[in-house]
């Protein structure tokens, strides 16, 4: 298992890193589409349609895609769409995690399908939108849930104790949870540093005027907004990419299933890999925003 791991987890990065960093945006559009795609066949089959509608999903997921693309919106991020999908992720995600797998249940199925649609292409849009801002930005984005995820790993297995969501995932304690944003902290503490001995950015400059190669990074853009700001919204993300992982596996759980799929061996399917992603980078765009 943990050499399947490795060979799918090299296979991914040297799928991603030369999109992330090469300077012309379509190769990063085209991967996370084909990922998000991948995203809402699993969605479909998450809840229990028959394998052509979950392709449907995919299908009628890209061509959503394809309209933002068509529109040019990769590189005009709007104030309004993003506060109103941050504040979906806060209020729908807080009110499904009271109510458990039970409660996804009782959802309406084409509701929950267009919900997951929505949220993939929302994700889509947010990865090509923070690209546009500059790599450090979106970098630093997906490193700020790698970090807290590894964070409340470790210390979720040295000190966990108090459970988190018994009901949901087990496994995940409130100890984690702390050891995710201990980790987060410090990343941000180290990435802010290196972003200073940069010539000319300054902090809390506007993320749509730098550089688009490097630009800003997340934890520099937080910290011109003052410390208060910046302790809540590093705080937050760590909340909601626990969320996002929370609800993932709340969605697997009302249907009995341990993984979204077997298309990444090792890890389980796409979904497995990005629920995290899914409400923080949304709501990072609209940090940038603000």
């Amino acid at each position: 298992m943990l050499k399947q791991r490795i060979i799918t987890a090299l296979a991914l990065l040297i799928l991603l890193v030369p999109a992330l960093i090469v300077p012309n945006p379509v190769p990063l559009a085209l991967l996370s589409l084909i990922l998000c795609c991948l995203g809402a066949w699993e969605w479909g089959k998450l809840n229990a349609i028959a394998f052509s509608y979950a392709a449907c999903l995919g299908v009628i997921c890209a061509l959503i895609c394809a309209v933002c693309w068509y529109y040019q919106l990769l590189s005009d991020p709007n104030y309004y769409f993003w506060l109103v999908c941050s504040a979906c992720w806060v209020l729908f995600g807080s009110w499904l995690l009271r109510v458990g797998p039970q409660g996804w249940l009782n959802i309406y199925i084409l509701l929950r399908l267009i919900g997951g649609v929505f949220a993939l292409c929302a994700t889509w849009l947010a990865i090509n939108q923070a690209r546009a801002i500059g790599f450090n930005f979106l970098l630093s984005v997906f490193a700020l849930v790698w970090s807290a995820d590894i964070g409340a790993y470790f210390f979720g297995r040295a000190f966990g104790r108090r459970k988190l969501a018994p009901n949901i995932s087990p496994g995940k304690s409130w100890e984690g949870v702390l050891g995710g944003v201990i980790a987060v902290f410090a990343l941000s503490t180290i990435w802010i540093w290196l972003d200073s001995q940069r010539p000319g950015l300054q902090l809390g400059a506007a993320p749509l005027i730098t550089d688009t190669v490097q630009g800003i990074s997340f934890f520099t853009l937080l910290a011109g907004k003052g410390l208060l700001i910046q302790v809540c919204g590093l705080v937050f993300m760590v909340a909601m990419s626990v969320m996002g992982d929370l609800i993932e596996s709340l969605v697997k759980r009302s249907v009995g299933a341990k993984d979204s799929s077997h298309l990444l061996p090792g890890h389980g399917g796409v979904l497995d890999r990005i629920d995290a992603l899914l409400p923080t980078l949304p709501i990072a765009m609209f940090w940038s925003l603000m």
